[in-house]
């Protein structure tokens, strides 16, 4: 099947030629590009939404619910659960699929995991490419969750529309260490498990952080949430409709969209930069010496970067 046949299916809301067009994205293969090109014009309809925070505090219960929310609403979900993957194997268990089993049965849900393949944002690099094929797809609303590695993970903020921050009670500094990363770029706060002791005081110190933050057009809400049970997931559907209407109406709405996409364009370039001048220092052959040297302290670790940029750059001059 071609790429034209490929996007036609999809559009046609072929799940099939969907699971099979977004193979082909996460492989980064022509195909994959080229339906994606395709079709990037018919996108742009789709509530994105990003769910973020530390691992433990409920990210997974939380997504499931909110699709559960939604699906009350008679809106479709697309879900893109990045799972963290080995180092070694570059394989990830993708366990989210377990976790949110019982809507894998529904229709109007579409469910994907991916691994992260080592991306430093805590999305993999071609994460953005299967929100776009989503939305191409005609899901109402597409909701991918991040890893968890807490206060880096801010390229959520690039693949989607609404980032959605999420965290618990007694969990004072993971918030404190995540004010100088996520908390510039969330649009929505959740205290999870707000059942357990310590929610209140969860709040507060959102509260406090957002208070000494840089003024923004938008000001998040802080809501309470307890997942499992469902409880708070109303609000939290209203409170991202809300962000996403400001999205649209906003004065700023198309200087902001353009920054999104300026940052969606930045986040892809500087990754594939650094896959390309890996592959090129490993076909310059100089990594092992300089690795030697700044083992046996020969050179430090500063200047042996800056040699093996060197090389890349020589060898992409003779290209």
């Amino acid at each position: 099947m071609d790429a034209s046949e490929l996007a036609e299916r999809v559009l046609a809301g072929d799940r099939r030629a969907l699971s099979r067009t977004i193979t082909h994205v996460e492989a980064d293969t022509e195909t994959g590009r080229a339906v994606l090109a395709a079709l990037y014009p018919r996108t742009g309809r789709a509530q994105t939404v990003g769910v973020t925070g530390s691992a433990g505090v409920g990210k997974s219960t939380l997504v499931g619910g909110l699709a559960r929310a939604e699906r009350a609403l008679g809106r479709t979900v697309g879900i893109v659960a990045v799972d963290p993957s080995s180092p070694f194997s570059h394989g990830a268990i993708l366990g989210d699929r377990i976790r949110m089993q019982d809507l894998t049965a529904d229709s109007g849900v579409f469910l994907r995991s991916m691994a992260s393949r080592g991306s430093l944002g805590g999305l993999a690099e071609t994460a953005s490419g299967v929100v776009d094929v989503m939305d191409a797809a005609g899901y109402d609303v597409v909701i991918v969750e991040t890893v968890g590695a807490g206060q880096d993970e801010v390229e959520v903020a690039a693949a989607t529309q609404t980032t959605v921050l999420v965290t618990m009670p007694a969990g004072g500094d993971d918030v404190q260490s995540m004010k100088a990363g996520l908390m510039e770029v969330a649009q929505v706060m959740v205290v999870n498990k707000a059942d357990l002791a310590g929610a209140d005081t969860a709040v507060g110190q959102l509260r406090g952080l957002l208070a000494i933050a840089p003024d923004r057009a938008w000001k998040p809400p802080i809501l309470k949430c307890v997942a499992r049970d469902q409880e708070g997931l109303e609000e939290l559907v209203a409170a991202i409709d809300d962000h996403q209407d400001h999205v649209r109406s906003s004065e700023h709405a198309d200087e902001e969209r353009r920054e999104h996409v300026r940052e969606q364009i930045v986040s892809l370039t500087r990754a594939a930069m650094q896959r390309e001048s890996l592959e090129a220092a490993a076909h310059a052959g100089v990594l092992g010496d300089l690795v030697g040297e700044v083992a046996e302290r020969r050179r430090d670790p500063r200047s042996a970067a800056t040699a093996l940029l060197e090389a890349v750059k020589a060898g992409w001059a003779k290209d």
